[in-house]
């Protein structure tokens, strides 16, 4: 690994490789939307536009929006805006004004991601990719392919019970790498690292630590340990050791997640020496520090 490489920011960084800028490229969704922080929609919008303004790569710089408040979307946009949407109404509503790029649902019990597959097709706008949540431990229902719907895994929650176990998102990782599922995540990655939550009596999966989960899927390699470590230094040591190919079929799988705080992944990123620290943008407002996502 060249000791002096460029993290794809346009700044050069010390100890970081190609693989490493792979790594967290347009990783992090906006759910600017969406508890704890869940912003009005006209502010929750405002810090979108300087996020696009400030144009980070680590953002996707896509607004996650629920089906059910679309119509204020619609009354607040001043911009284009890639959208993903967030199915929480019966039907799909019309979405021939807005570019959606992604659709997410949760499956209720009796469904599985080709069931609900089947019950959406025909009725999402022409290219948008479909995510189907799924909870942790029927492996048995999810898809064994790439070419039907994507998963999507929730982290966390405001509820200790809301986080799944290592060995169980260790397990739909795993899922995904040998079958070639994409996922997208959601909920709990508040910081880049695991760690102890002493309010709610449990422990946080740190978004760094899914990233590199999947990189060790992919190589054939159990997910689970990745997703226990505490220990930040190894967990650089392991982000800055990848190889190119492996983070770029890691990210193949781990499409993003979504966050309703769009600054401290950055920070916590930078912050570990894994990526540079961009200039400001002129005129953005100060983001907030609460994290959750949808």
């Amino acid at each position: 690994m060249s000791a002096h490489t460029s993290t794809g920011t346009g700044v050069a960084v010390d100890g970081v490789g190609m693989g490493t800028a792979v790594l967290f490229r347009e990783l992090v969704d906006d759910a600017g939307l969406f508890p704890p922080t869940g912003l009005p929609m006209a502010e929750a919008l405002e810090r979108h536009r300087n996020d696009l303004a400030g144009n980070d790569p680590v953002l996707t710089h896509r607004f996650l929006c629920p089906a059910g408040r679309l119509a204020e979307l619609r009354d607040h946009l001043t911009l284009p805006i890639r959208l993903g949407l967030i199915l929480d109404t019966p039907d799909v509503p019309p979405l021939e004004d807005v570019a959606v790029e992604l659709v997410e649902v949760r499956q209720v019990p009796g469904e599985t991601p080709g069931t609900v597959s089947e019950r959406l097709a025909g009725r999402l706008p022409g290219g948008a990719r479909l995510f189907v949540e799924v909870p942790p431990g029927d492996l048995a229902s999810l898809p064994r392919d790439g070419a039907g719907p994507g998963l999507k895994f929730r982290c966390g929650g405001p509820a200790a019970g809301a986080f799944p176990s290592a060995a169980d998102l260790g397990a739909l990782v795993a899922h995904c790498a040998r079958h070639g599922v994409p996922f997208k995540a959601t909920a709990g990655l508040h910081n880049a690292v695991r760690h102890f939550d002493p309010v709610l009596g449990v422990d946080r999966h740190g978004f760094l630590n899914l990233v590199l989960a999947v990189c060790a899927a992919v190589e054939d390699r159990d997910p689970v340990p990745v997703l226990k470590l505490t220990d930040v230094g190894e967990l650089v040591r392991l982000a800055q050791a990848v190889p190119d190919d492996t983070a770029a079929r890691a990210r193949d799988l781990l499409v993003s997640y979504g966050s309703c705080d769009t600054h401290t992944p950055i920070e916590d990123l930078v912050a570990l020496g894994l990526i540079a620290r961009r200039p400001p943008a002129p005129d953005t407002a100060t983001p907030g520090t609460e994290e959750e996502s949808v």
